[in-house]
């Protein structure tokens, strides 16, 4: 690696090479016929030249040639309809439960496993089981719980005061999955991404909601001030 003074000569020379005199032979056979018309060709500077101009592998781009000059697309709608505003509030009734997810990793997980006991200690809610790995719109490890209407206004605040910093997703449940994870949640802590691209509408055949089935048994009174 140069020293302070091998610097202070290669910025030396690149001044004299971009002097007014110097500049036509620059235009007339390029930066490496400067350095051999200056005398430079051996220095630090003209070895640097010489590393730069790599040529490229051969071959053939997977994606073909002048990308560059292909037309911008625009994407189809995955939400038709959506950017029309609609003529009445939606009926909050339209709400037939919510899932809280907890999102952890490698450093966090046993917060995790403390909520988890804690909330399967207190109330009668359906557990899912722990997902390691990002699954569904879930990006990062995570569990969730599901619970009826009739215990958000216990939940939220109990989540908000023992969430022990963990980043908590509570989202309702309606006909509309995506909206549910996108647009009506409620986040405890901060925000991360959710994956919703992907996610529809029930089809035919399919339950309107997800159901939700209690699998806990409470042995524990909620605290109480």
């Amino acid at each position: 690696m140069p020293d302070n003074n091998q610097h202070a000569a290669i910025d030396l020379e690149w001044a004299n090479l971009l002097s007014p005199q110097r500049r036509t032979v620059l235009r007339g056979g390029g930066l490496v016929a400067a350095l051999a018309a200056s005398g430079l060709a051996g220095t630090a500077l003209a070895q640097e030249v010489k590393t730069a101009r790599v040529k490229p592998a051969p071959g053939k781009s997977p994606w073909g040639e002048h990308t560059d000059t292909a037309p911008t697309p625009r994407p189809a709608s995955v939400r038709p309809g959506e950017e029309t505003l609609p003529s009445k509030p939606r009926a909050y009734t339209d709400i037939e439960s919510y899932h809280a997810h907890i999102y952890f990793d490698e450093d966090s997980y046993q917060k995790a496993a403390l909520i988890r006991r804690w909330a399967a200690e207190r109330f009668q809610i359906e557990l899912g089981d722990w997902n390691l790995e990002p699954r569904g719109p879930h990006v990062t490890p995570s569990f969730y719980f599901g619970f009826t209407n009739d215990l958000l206004p216990v939940i939220v605040p109990w989540l908000q005061l023992n969430s022990l910093g963990l980043t908590i997703l509570i989202h309702p449940n309606t006909e509309d999955p995506r909206a549910d994870h996108l647009y009506y949640a409620l986040w405890v802590n901060r925000s991360q991404p959710v994956n919703g691209y992907a996610m529809k509408k029930p089809g035919p055949g399919e339950p309107r909601v997800e159901q939700i089935f209690v699998n806990t048994r409470p042995t524990v009174k909620i605290e109480r001030a």
